[in-house]
């Protein structure tokens, strides 16, 4: 399932990757190609809690490969699509595959890890492990062969599908109840929305970031391409540590105090992103991706345990919404950045990760919620 997430991320880490070919090769200005990170996220965002339900009236494994299938292929058709509508097209088509794999996804994957948040840890850790190879994967087709070659890039769906099919066979035939059962417990709204809102604060910052990292780090080291790839591949593999490390964290401070102090260091990083010149600003990257990434899993399972009849919505929303509606602001980010410039289009996130840290305050810590069920052998032939 792990590895699954990672193949899938690839497409969500691709989209931003793509973006400074796209200005380069279609002349695209900021507002343009930040319309493509839109059209990946916003029919991302509207369906995402709409699979979300289903997951949690029926559980749904073939799901799992199909919506793998389809986040590869609207990603590797926007090289060579022929217009800006159609490449919005079939970028959204990605989008919807990435929507609609995540809440079954992590819903299986909660059940598989027994209730660990180390192991929870590892299946976001593939997510960012994907995230942080669509740099240099974009680079390595596109940068040699042009946007032409972008149908290269469906090679991870194809193997991410097959991942997917080979876990949903092995849950089957390992038995275990129904899914999508309702569970005891009291879903706590107020609670949720709240930490929602927190939520869509980080994933405003974080779209932001993958969409003008590297173009930004461009123009303030006055590196060429590699040095705006180098920044947006440190953005996502910092990921990678800060993911594992919110697990173990959390098993011994508690999910909320660390997620609240990850917020804030997202403030002081996100700032001297913006801020500082030169050469450091990679460290600054660094710290940001952290201060990002470690409370990731945690928004998952505090979801679920906030909304313990509910988890696949609760999955649907923290693990979407983290990435998908930042994408929703990522045209305003782009036409300020036109008008202005990157630097001034960049100041707003630092204020966001604060926000965050005010919705977040006063929330307890949720009782856990019992496990998903693995589906049976039944569902998994499905």
């Amino acid at each position: 399932m792990s590895v699954a997430h990672a193949c899938v991320d690839v497409y969500q880490g691709a989209v931003a990757a793509l973006v400074p070919y796209f200005v380069a090769e279609r002349a695209y200005s900021y507002a343009a190609a930040s319309g493509v990170v839109l059209a990946a996220s916003l029919l991302s965002s509207l369906v995402q809690p709409v699979f979300g339900a289903l997951t949690d009236r029926w559980a749904m494994p073939w799901l799992l490969p199909v919506s793998a299938l389809a986040a590869g292929t609207g990603v590797a058709l926007s090289g060579v699509a022929g217009s800006y509508v159609s490449t919005l097209a079939v970028v959204a088509l990605s989008g919807v595959g990435v929507a609609a794999y995540h809440p079954e996804a992590a819903r299986a994957a909660r059940a598989a890890a027994g209730g660990s948040h180390t192991a929870m840890g590892r299946f976001s850790l593939g997510g960012n492990v994907g995230f942080a190879l669509a740099p240099p994967l974009v680079a390595a087709v596109v940068a040699a062969g042009g946007l032409h070659a972008s149908p290269l890039l469906v090679l991870p769906a194809v193997v991410g599908a097959a991942l997917c099919v080979a876990a949903t066979r092995s849950a089957g035939s390992r038995g275990g109840g129904g899914g999508g059962t309702a569970a005891a417990g009291r879903d706590d709204w107020p609670s949720f929305l709240r930490l929602s809102g927190a939520v869509a604060c980080r994933s405003v910052v974080f779209v932001g970031l993958s969409a003008f990292v590297s173009l930004y780090v461009r123009e303030r080291t006055g590196g060429g391409e590699v040095a705006g790839t180098a920044a947006l591949a440190v953005l996502y593999a910092g990921g990678a540590v800060g993911t594992m490390a919110g697990g173990r964290l959390a098993e011994r401070y508690g999910r909320l105090t660390v997620v609240r102090r990850s917020y804030a260091l997202t403030v002081l990083a996100v700032a001297g992103v913006v801020l500082v010149p030169g050469p450091a600003v990679y460290v600054c990257v660094a710290l940001a991706s952290a201060g990002l990434y470690v409370p990731f899993s945690l928004h998952i399972t505090l979801g679920q345990d906030v909304l313990p009849r509910r988890v696949g919505t609760a999955s649907g929303v923290t693990l979407g919404l983290a990435v998908s509606v930042g994408g929703l602001a990522a045209p305003a980010l782009g036409a300020l950045a036109d008008a202005t410039s990157l630097r001034t289009a960049l100041l707003p996130l630092i204020a966001l990760p604060l926000l965050g840290c005010l919705l977040l305050r006063g929330l307890r810590e949720p009782a856990p919620a019992p496990l998903p069920a693995q589906p049976t052998a039944h569902e998994a032939d499905a």
